[in-house]
């Protein structure tokens, strides 16, 4: 697959689910969406991990302001 825009896989993926949701695909049209809807979200998840490795924080530190990387813990003690 393609590199993928995160809004536009998205979309997709809204629309995969709401497809199958209906239940009034075949199975085997159902199949090949879930497939493509699995595929959706390895890409999401790797764009997502891509960007949070990309984002930085700025913290106040004995009076000045400090940027450093983000990590995921600081979230977890919030």
């Amino acid at each position: 697959m393609a590199e993928i825009k995160f809004e536009e896989a998205l979309k997709k993926l809204e629309k995969i689910v709401s497809d199958l949701e209906s239940g009034k695909l075949p199975l085997e049209e159902s199949l090949k969406k879930y497939e493509e809807g699995v595929r959706l979200v390895s890409s999401c998840s790797k764009i997502l991990e891509a960007a949070q490795k990309k984002v930085e924080v700025l913290t106040k530190k004995e009076g000045a302001f400090e940027l450093k990387a983000f990590e995921e813990e600081e979230l977890e003690d919030k």
